[in-house]
């Protein structure tokens, strides 16, 4: 499966969407019973050493062939099938967290096998698929089709939570190793990932590893933490992933161990991978081809870095594909975050993007050297995931090594941790070369700049304002001349506006990669913008017409 078959699979549902999910997935409280497989002896040690042996023998894939009233089924089609609420995982139990489970189809043609694991005894029963777990009375499936096939196996799994039980869910998983979850808004957006095989890999083809196995560990009463197991499969490696997830008020996060068993040589390994949308921001404007001012998942990459350095580096939606690698030692955190929730700043009652939560990783332990690296694809529209951002180790991956990682993903509005310093609000470019409140025209000389504005708020910024504390900028630009460098109190945010403008001296289209922080008294007060400018092709450097230049 391609990038682009999967991205547009996931994304067409709407509960993977974002969009409610239909009442008839309303979980109900009736016993289930639906393990019904026999019973095995399971721990996170035995899936280890089950994983590593896997990794020891050939891959075998187990996508399966579907009948054709699945294989064609449209996503709105798809989304129509419910699952019968009387057989929700733990709807005896009559708590707050109950699972359910979605139907092959479609894309998702690699079956994931689902178990049980009874608390009193640690024996796990597999929860096998058959037709009556499932509402077909609005989908247009051919059921008698179904009939004979045998344990075609789920394609994943979501959690929901009171009071959202009856309205959407919280914690999804669904398409290779892809997973989401949601804060107090019940909005999903970003993805994470269980790995990344060859993402951005001259001469490598990249690889979607599968979970292919699943293990629920039944929670206490009353309980809003569950433990989930998986097994996750590719040609490449195979890995033992345990998700222990705390669904609490205004966010989820996810405690994970995984351990991974390479198969073969892998070029580009990535951890922690993370899966967003830029389609168009303040820095960008022009590429919003729809009324709405801004469209995005995520507006930056976040992070901070084994230095003590904090960096913001805004996402683009760039003209041709952009990778970008940014060196680090035991990094302390990182994410793709998105920090604007001004419902007037996107004007979109469908995406609600401005309920998006951003993904803040936290490391457990020493990571050692490599690189926080990300790609960016131009997009001309929202219905495709962009930017893939990832931890990938400095050394080598080779078979018959065990890499062991764990963190914690934070899905919330906003991160768990931020800088004492001031921190980026938002990036502005526009046309530049003349004074604010003035245009280009018969006193100005029509030559082409481009003014780009840099907003910092909180930090002690203004303590440094009301005492006449000196502000000064560290700005580096390794391309074109910088003139009319501006710093500007902005009362309305309690901040600076730093503002310069930018004049090309070549005909280069190459990015250009510029670098900003505050300081007073010689001292950082600022966190670090790292911005990657595309300059303006060189027969589109002019200014639009204007009554003052006729």
């Amino acid at each position: 499966m391609d990038r682009r078959t999967l991205l547009k699979s996931s994304i067409a549902l709407a509960a993977w969407y974002g969009l409610p999910s239909a009442p008839l997935f309303a979980a109900a409280r009736a016993s289930s019973g639906i393990a019904d497989g026999q019973s095995e002896a399971f721990s996170f040690d035995w899936l280890q050493q089950f994983a590593k042996g896997l990794a020891a023998k050939a891959y075998q894939s187990n996508v399966e062939q579907l009948p054709p009233t699945l294989a064609n089924l449209t996503p709105q089609q798809y989304n129509a099938i419910g699952y019968d609420p009387d057989h929700s995982l733990w709807n005896r139990m009559n708590g707050p967290l109950d699972i359910q489970f979605f139907h092959v189809g479609m894309a998702f043609n690699q079956p994931v096998r689902m178990y049980s694991i009874d608390p009193g005894s640690q024996k796990a029963k597999e929860i096998h698929f058959r037709p009556d777990l499932f509402d077909y009375s609005k989908a247009d499936v051919d059921v008698s089709q179904l009939e004979g096939q045998g344990d075609l196996g789920f394609a994943g799994f979501r959690v929901f939570k009171e009071p959202s039980l009856t309205e959407r869910d919280i914690v999804s998983f669904l398409g290779a190793s892809y997973f989401r979850a949601v804060d107090d808004t019940y909005q999903y957006g970003l993805s994470a990932r269980g790995v990344t095989v060859n993402t951005y890999s001259d001469g490598n083809k990249e690889e979607f590893p599968a979970f292919t196995r699943f293990w629920f560990e039944t929670p206490e009463k009353g309980a809003t933490t569950f433990t989930a197991y998986a097994l996750l499969d590719s040609p490449s490696l195979a890995g033992a992933y345990r998700f222990v997830i705390h669904c609490e008020d205004d966010r989820v996060v996810m405690d994970i161990d995984k351990h991974l068993y390479p198969r073969e040589t892998i070029a580009q390994l990535g951890v922690t991978p993370m899966t967003s949308m830029f389609s168009c921001g303040t820095q960008q404007r022009d590429m919003c081809l729809t009324f709405h001012p801004q469209i995005h998942d995520s507006d930056r990459l976040s992070m901070w870095r084994g230095n003590g350095e904090w960096v913001c580096r805004p996402l683009n939606n760039p003209p041709r594909v952009q990778f970008n690698t940014f060196a680090d030692d035991n990094p302390k955190g990182f994410g793709l975050l998105q920090t604007d929730h001004d419902f007037s700043h996107y004007e979109d009652i469908v995406g609600n993007y401005h309920k998006r939560p951003s993904l803040w990783v936290e490391p457990k332990g020493q990571w050692g050297k490599g690189a926080i690296q990300m790609l960016e694809i131009p997009t001309t529209g929202e219905t495709m995931d962009n930017v893939v951002a990832f931890w990938k180790p400095e050394q080598a991956i080779e078979p018959g090594q065990t890499l062991s990682y764990g963190y914690k993903l934070h899905w919330s509005a906003q991160p768990p941790v931020k800088p004492d310093l001031a921190r980026v609000r938002k990036t502005f470019t526009g046309i530049g070369g003349f004074p604010e409140g003035w245009a280009p025209g018969e006193h100005y000389p029509e030559v082409w700049a481009k003014r780009i504005a840099v907003d910092f708020i909180g930090g002690q910024l203004k303590h440094f304002y009301d005492n006449d504390i000196g502000i000064h900028t560290q700005l580096d630009v390794p391309e074109g001349d910088v003139k009319q460098l501006e710093i500007l109190w902005v009362e309305e945010i309690d901040g600076f506006r730093i503002q310069f403008d930018w004049y090309p001296t070549s005909d280069s289209t190459d990015p250009i990669n510029m670098r900003l922080n505050l300081t007073a008294d010689d001292k950082a007060v600022s966190e670090t913008w790292l911005y990657q400018y595309f300059p303006t092709p060189p027969e589109e450097r002019n200014y639009p017409a204007h009554p003052a230049a006729s």
